[in-house]
Order: C-alpha cells, then sequence, then structure tokens
C-alpha cells in the first residue's frame, strides 16, 4: 500500500494537482484519438495548458489580492472568526486533523481512492449513469482534506484505514455524481453543445438555480438587454464598469481601514506610494486579474471542447470534462459575473449583520472564493434562464446561505476554533447534511449518503433517456 501511495503521489503532484497538464493531457489524448498529428496535438496540448495557467494567473491574482484587505479587516476590529473559503477551510481541516494526532498523508490516500472511484464511476457509465470525470485538481485536494476532517471528527473510531476507503468513496462520488448534475445545465448555457460539466464546489447550486431561475425571471430580459442612462452608458464598458465598481467597493473599505492598518499587513504594497495611489492600484488590479482569467478560459475551453470528443468516443465513451466554474464565464455577458459577485456579496452582508445583531454564538467573515467564484457562477446560469432578475436574487440568497450554512458548519464539526470552513455552496448546503448523517447516525448515515448519491444519476437516465448519453 504504502508503495502505490507514493507512486500516486509522484503521479498527482505532477500531473494531477497540476490542472494545466492534466487538462493538456485530456487534449493531447483527444487530439491523437482523432488521427491528428503528433505535432497538431503538441500544438493543442501547449494551448490548453498555457490557457489554463492564464486561468490560475487571474484567478490566484484576484484571490491574493483580496487577502490583505481581509486580513486588515481581522487586524483592526480585533475579529476572532471563521473566514468561509477554500483556502481558510483546507488550513483549518488540516490544523484539526494534526491537533487530534493524525497524518496529514491520509488526504493524500482519500485522494487516490477517489479519483478511482471517479474513472470506475465513468467506465461503468452504462450501469452507473455517471458521465463526468473530475479534472480540477487544485479543488480535488482542497475537498478531500476538508472531508477528511468531517468523517474523522463524526466518526472518531474510524481514523484510520478503513476510515480512508469511506471518505474517498464519498469523496468520490461527490466529484461524479454532483459534476454530473451540471450536464444539463451547461447543455442550456452552451446552446445546446456538451462542450463541458462543472467540477467545483457549487455544483448543487448551478443544478438548483438551472431548474428554478426561469420561475423567478424572464430571460428575455437579460443582462445583457440592460438599458443603461447615457450619463453612465460608459459603464457598460467592462473594462471600465469593472473597475469603478471595484474602486468603490474595495475603495470604501480601505478607507475605512486606514493606511496605518494597511501598511501593517500589507507592507510590500504600500511602502513608497500615497494611501490613494495604494487604493487606485488595488482596485484596477482586480480589473486586469479577472480580464486575464476570462483571457485563459477562451484559450483552453477552445481545445477541451473540440479533442474531448476523441476520448469520449473512443477512451472513455461518452465521457465529459468537469472544470473549473470560471470556464462558464466564457459564455456570458462580463457584466454578468460582476452582478452576481455583487449580489452576492450584498446578502453575506446583511447575513453577518444579522449574526452580530442577534448575537450568534460564532462570527463569520466573507472569503474571496466563494464570494467571488460561487456567486458569479450562479448568476451566469441565472441569467441564462431567468435574466436580469434571477441574476441578481439567486446570488443575493446565495450569500444568505454560505453565512448562515458557515456559521452551522463551524460550530457541528467545531472548526470555530481554526479560524475556518469551506464556504464554497455545496459544502454550505449538501455536506452540511451529509455531516449531519454522519454525526447522528454514524456508518448508516454514511451509507445513506452513498445511497443516495448512487441513485441521482440513476434518476437523471431515466427522465431523459434519449438524450441523457
Amino acid at each position: 500500500m504504502d508503495k502505490a501511495i507514493t507512486i500516486f503521489k509522484i503521479i498527482f503532484d505532477n500531473i494531477l494537482a497540476k490542472p494545466e497538464f492534466l487538462i493538456g493531457l485530456l487534449v493531447l489524448v483527444g487530439y491523437l484519438l482523432m488521427g491528428k498529428t503528433l505535432i497538431e496535438s503538441l500544438a493543442g496540448f501547449i494551448k490548453a495548458a498555457v490557457g489554463y495557467m492564464v486561468l490560475q494567473i487571474g484567478s490566484s491574482g484576484m484571490v491574493k489580492g483580496f487577502n490583505p484587505i481581509l486580513n486588515g479587516l481581522m487586524s483592526k476590529y480585533q475579529l476572532k472568526a471563521a473566514v468561509i473559503d477554500s483556502n481558510f477551510g483546507f488550513a483549518a481541516a488540516n490544523s484539526a486533523i494534526e491537533s487530534i494526532g493524525a497524518s496529514l498523508s491520509w488526504t493524500m490516500m482519500v485522494l487516490l481512492i477517489g479519483f478511482a472511484v471517479n474513472i470506475l464511476l465513468v467506465a461503468l457509465k452504462r450501469i452507473t449513469k455517471v458521465r463526468t470525470l473530475f479534472t480540477t485538481g487544485h479543488i480535488m485536494v482542497k475537498q478531500a482534506g476538508f472531508l477528511t476532517w468531517m468523517v474523522f471528527f463524526a466518526l472518531p473510531g474510524y481514523r484510520n484505514l478503513t476510515g480512508a476507503l469511506i471518505i474517498g468513496i464519498l469523496i468520490g462520488l461527490y466529484w461524479s455524481v454532483f459534476s454530473n448534475l451540471t450536464v444539463k445545465a451547461m447543455e442550456d448555457l452552451a446552446g445546446g453543445e456538451r462542450v463541458f460539466a462543472v467540477g467545483h464546489a457549487q455544483m448543487f447550486a448551478v443544478w438548483l438555480t438551472n431548474k428554478i431561475a426561469g420561475k423567478i425571471g424572464n430571460k428575455e430580459h437579460s443582462v445583457e438587454e440592460l438599458k443603461l442612462p447615457k450619463s453612465i452608458k460608459v459603464m457598460s464598458d467592462n473594462i471600465v464598469g469593472t473597475s469603478v465598481i471595484m474602486l468603490l467597493m474595495f475603495g470604501s473599505i480601505l478607507i475605512a481601514l486606514g493606511p496605518q492598518t494597511m501598511a501593517e499587513v500589507d507592507p510590500d504594497g504600500t511602502k513608497g506610494i500615497l494611501y490613494a495611489t495604494y487604493i487606485l492600484s488595488k482596485s484596477l488590479s482586480f480589473t486586469v486579474n479577472f480580464i486575464v482569467l476570462q483571457t485563459g478560459v477562451k484559450m483552453f475551453v477552445a481545445e477541451i471542447t473540440e479533442s474531448f470528443e476523441g476520448i469520449s468516443s473512443k477512451l472513455l465513451k461518452g465521457a465529459v470534462p468537469a472544470v473549473d466554474c470560471a470556464a462558464t464565464y466564457g459564455f456570458a455577458a462580463p457584466n454578468t459575473v460582476l452582478i452576481g459577485f455583487l449580489f452576492g456579496t450584498l446578502g453575506q452582508i446583511i447575513t453577518i449583520a444579522g449574526l452580530v445583531i442577534f448575537r450568534s454564538p460564532v462570527m463569520i467573515i466573507s472569503g474571496f472564493v466563494p464570494l467571488f467564484f460561487d456567486n458569479a457562477t450562479i448568476a451566469v446560469f441565472a441569467n441564462n434562464k431567468g435574466g436580469l432578475k434571477a441574476a441578481v436574487i439567486l446570488p443575493f440568497l446565495n450569500g444568505v446561505v454560505q453565512v448562515l450554512g458557515g456559521a452551522v458548519g463551524v460550530l457541528m464539526f467545531e472548526l470555530y476554533t481554526f479560524g475556518g470552513w469551506y464556504g464554497n455552496t455545496d459544502f454550505s448546503t449538501v455536506w452540511l447534511l451529509f455531516g449531519f448523517l454522519f454525526k447522528t447516525f454514524a456508518i448508516p448515515g454514511v451509507i445513506i449518503c452513498m445511497m443516495v448519491m448512487l441513485a441521482i444519476p440513476q434518476i437523471q437516465y431515466w427522465r431523459n433517456k434519449e438524450n441523457y448519453f
């Protein structure tokens, strides 16, 4: 077993944990299976890998740009609370695992089992009805680590190999089944084409949004049709609109924090420049990273869409790649993403204020990853089916759910002492319910969760046999 884990760790560290190379290899194999020359296939590998790396630069730049602001809020106001963010949640879970004397190497074993489960379910898709292969490696690492703590905490008697097997099956089923739920939603977004599925941490939210958005609003009145007064028509320009809104949002927070606080938490960023310059730079850098992210999306989506036809027709027949949620932004107007972010933020702020007013036993701090990526993604799918109204209401409600779910989760799994919760929507809804079943019913609760997940694709298939595969 140790040797197998060592081999898997090498493969994971160099391929699976590097999603740009995993996506590149899928493109390479897909083109070769389609009969393209080695040179053409290698060119596809390069374009897909570079495109994904560009996406990551934009994504990480946005997160890094927000972190000093978050640290400033925690420093100035002495907030002792849990941050609802995948990065903070992963770090909190790792600290919790170490606090009980367990090794973090369990996470690697969980990854091995989970990824094997995903491949097996796709290979047996005629039986399992699972079509999606989860390819977002960095997300897999965080989710495997976080779920390891949830199960170890709920089932202390299974902090062993049996427990790792249970966790691996659970996370493998989640990657397979919930990314599979997004296939139809993504088809609707892409005008009927089966390009890819979503492989992130708001997959249940994507499915639900696609189901209910049309009942909330009218897609004929979409974000794209938003009519602005002539005096502010310049705001319809993606770069200008994003920059102005972020200047107002980040600027107001940074003014409240003041130069002294930011000099302490971000000395390199503030050194040698006026505070006004720092505020302007911080705000505009968000726009820069957002444009970079969109550029990367266009590059790699074009390659994976074309090349995966070879894999789905010859290797894993009918398989669909599940990729980062940011890839969906290329199918919507840029303002849709911004609207989701803003109204998700509003929902979180109001709910956090409610926690303060009603003296919640735990304080929640917004984290950037769920704040932006969950709510922006929900807005994209909401606008597609329910227009502007749905793109405003659903991210707002999701922001409320993220905060309330995070507050319940950190208390239920005692992560408030470690300062974080995996704040993405699925972990404040689906995994919160699953976690309750683990804690309440132990192994029978785990079995119930597994059976529910196995049943979901079967129900999907029976409701749409003709077009399912």
